[in-house]
């Protein structure tokens, strides 16, 4: 009974039908080759010189993105370690809006230094605690560096923005943007608690044909709806809008219902009762001194006609987002039932109007004297240009956000990763043991970020990262690299900030990606039916 025996994978493979099997070794070197195998495809889009990708999908669609988070998603990844990287991305991509390139490059940097601690004969449970212990002390050591600001310090949440869009397509605009950013989530900015809260919901983009510098933010809210009446104005000043949930129309029977008509003055007279109705709900919007009507439902053609008749202009079928966002804008209350309407339920806004753009013709709510919820219109020559250019401000506006809800920052550059690397040296020989050997590996781990932002550079990264160390062992703690000049300099000089809470994210993603792929020591695939590979 106490016999040692050895299960081979031939013989555990026998009780499957149709599987193939990797364990230990085999298994650890497949998924860490295949998170490397990711790293690679993104490593060049890193930093403000990293290159873009132009993907071409199966429907001939094409995408030109330095995106990590896009590229990764528009790749179809088949090997189960590499779609955990892929998680991770669109995890960092969802939190914080950003650094979802460095996330995933500090992840297969973190599987490749593993690679070599288990080629030395130590545990992946080891590995795994000393990342860990490492990961938890790198985010002490960042919030022990941050530099606080206020929430509202433009100058600083400029700074961010742009920093967030120097290797984006928005680069050589990026103050323009910087400015329309920041403006859009103070906008939005409001306090909850003792601390700040930005809704991203509340920020609209639009997107439509034109030049990047055309780029515009709308302090209200932009509708991709027709004026549905011909004899309804274009042009509405001193807006007072009323927001409705329900229909405008005569309530449908619940039930089939039929009418005896015994003679044409019976017809005449359900003809001119039901105009009356409907005279009447129009009445019941002028009696508040509405002058535009934003409506979720369908409006009785008869309505819009006398709508019309009356200079009011409106809008049916409108979605159900864009109705929060008029609310939002105007101020308005957002009615259920028609006959609830009053006075104080009433939207304002300085113009509503119809204009056209490129070949557009978009409904303007704008001059909105508080408004909770914004519009970003983006202008571009060409669709693939407008899509990264969302991408580009999607990312501007996360980093704010985060700035703003948690007004912290630290500076890039490789001036934070160089500074906790340090930081974690000191650390590790603390700890001792084979952990110390982890943790080493973790600020290793941490400094290959900078030497992929020079290396894209087209600057020495090894001589580089050398002259880095150097000069935060004599104390530069943000310093970092210069990537004009290849040289090191205090990146507060060159205005390179990055928010806190977006550098920690990186490394708890990262490390939680890497333990959980190191944990794996089998990989066990049933075979595919013949069904499944035809779909």
């Amino acid at each position: 009974m106490n016999e040692a025996y050895d299960i081979k994978s031939s013989d555990f493979l026998s009780i499957l039908k149709e599987a193939t099997h990797l364990r230990g070794w085999d298994a650890q070197y497949s998924s860490i080759m295949a998170a490397k195998i990711v790293a690679e495809c993104i490593k060049s889009t890193f930093g403000p010189e990293g290159m873009d990708k132009m993907i071409i999908d199966r429907h001939g669609f094409v995408t030109l993105t330095n995106d990590g988070a896009t590229i990764l998603n528009e790749l179809e990844i088949q090997h189960p370690a590499a779609k955990i990287l892929v998680e991770a991305a669109k995890t960092q991509d969802k939190e914080v809006g950003d650094g979802t390139t460095a996330t995933v490059l500090l992840a297969a940097e973190l599987l490749s230094k593993a690679e070599n601690l288990l080629q030395k004969g130590i545990h992946p449970t080891i590995i795994i605690d000393g990342y860990s212990k490492a990961a938890e002390k790198a985010i002490k050591i960042l919030h022990k560096i941050a530099i606080p600001i206020n929430h509202n310090d433009r100058g600083a949440l400029r700074k961010i923005a742009a920093t967030a869009m120097m290797s984006k397509l928005l680069a050589e605009n990026r103050t323009f943007f910087a400015d329309l950013v920041v403006d859009a989530v103070l906008h939005v900015s409001r306090k909850v608690g003792r601390k700040q809260h930005v809704d991203i919901d509340n920020i609209k983009i639009k997107k439509t044909g034109g030049f990047l510098t055309e780029t515009m933010l709308l302090k209200g809210v932009i509708l991709d709806k027709e004026i549905p009446h011909i004899e309804m104005p274009k042009r509405i000043k001193n807006a007072k809008i009323a927001i409705f949930k329900c229909p405008i129309e005569i309530e449908k029977m619940e039930f089939d219902t039929e009418i005896n008509i015994k003679d044409v003055k019976q017809i005449k007279l359900f003809q001119g009762e039901e105009t009356e109705m409907i005279n009447n709900l129009v009445n019941k919007i002028v009696g508040v001194n509405a002058n535009v009507v934003v409506c979720e439902k369908g409006i009785d053609d008869l309505a819009l006609y006398h709508l019309a008749r009356k200079g009011i202009l409106a809008f049916k079928w409108v979605k159900v987002s864009d109705i929060e966002k008029v609310s939002k804008a105007t101020s308005g209350k957002i009615i259920t039932n028609l006959a609830d309407l009053t006075e104080k339920d009433i939207g304002s806004a300085k113009i509503v109007e119809e204009r056209r753009i490129g070949d557009d013709r978009i409904i303007f709510l704008e001059g909105c004297k508080n408004p909770l919820a914004v519009t970003i219109l983006i202008r571009g020559s060409a669709s693939e240009i407008v899509e990264e250019a969302e991408r580009s401000i999607h990312d501007a506006i996360f980093v704010v956000k985060d700035a703003v809800e948690e007004p912290r920052i630290t500076l890039g550059g490789g001036a934070s990763e160089a500074e906790v690397a340090k930081e974690l040296r000191m650390y590790a020989n603390k700890v001792g043991g084979k952990e110390q050997l982890s943790i080493i590996s973790f600020a290793e781990a941490l400094e290959a970020l900078p030497m992929t932002l020079t290396y894209n550079a087209g600057f020495d990264p090894i001589a580089t990262i050398v002259k880095l160390r150097a000069v935060h062992k004599r104390g530069g703690v943000w310093h970092g690299i210069d990537l004009t000049t290849g040289g090191i300099r205090d990146m507060r000089e060159l205005d390179v900030y990055e928010p806190l809470i977006m550098k920690v994210q990186i490394i708890k993603t990262a490390s939680e990606a890497t333990s959980m792929i190191l944990k794996i020591d089998d990989i066990i695939a049933e075979e595919m039916s013949e069904e499944k590979k035809e779909v």
